[in-house]
């Protein structure tokens, strides 16, 4: 599980949805959870929140001009590839930390990923859970 640190930084309710926007360094996340500011503690602007989301649910792209619905993009390096027969895990540089992605082993040769390479990784706005 990635876990990077947060602090949130706007909330729009609708009954009982929050949309957050969480400050990650310099990229804003934005999380849905389903909870409100009067039914979950850790809602509150300006609270420091932990930002978790699953190896699996990282998306790679490469370029910089992706137009998809993907809001949640960290620009990142590929520091390693560990590469399996189905699967493979990459360790990726961004804002002084590190986050991982699982994706398909014929996914890195398609898109030739190398490490140096600089890559984007995008996570779902349903797939970042928050805590405390």
């Amino acid at each position: 599980m990635n876990s990077l640190k947060g602090k949130v930084e706007t909330l729009n309710v609708y009954e009982n949805l929050t949309l957050a926007k969480i400050r990650v360094g310099e990229v804003l996340v934005t999380s849905i959870v389903i909870e409100t500011p009067e039914t979950c503690p850790y809602l509150v602007v300006g609270k420091e929140v932990n930002v978790l989301f699953k190896e699996n649910e990282v998306i790679i792209g490469k370029g910089d001009d992706l137009s998809i619905s993907l809001q949640n993009r960290f620009k990142c390096t590929i520091k390693h590839i560990e590469k399996g027969i189905l699967l493979s895990k990459l360790t990726l540089a961004t804002q002084g930390t590190e986050i991982f992605s699982i994706i398909t082993t014929n996914a890195v040769k398609q898109l030739e990923l190398e490490e140096g390479m600089s890559v984007q990784a995008m996570i779902k706005t349903n797939e970042i859970l928050l805590s405390e």
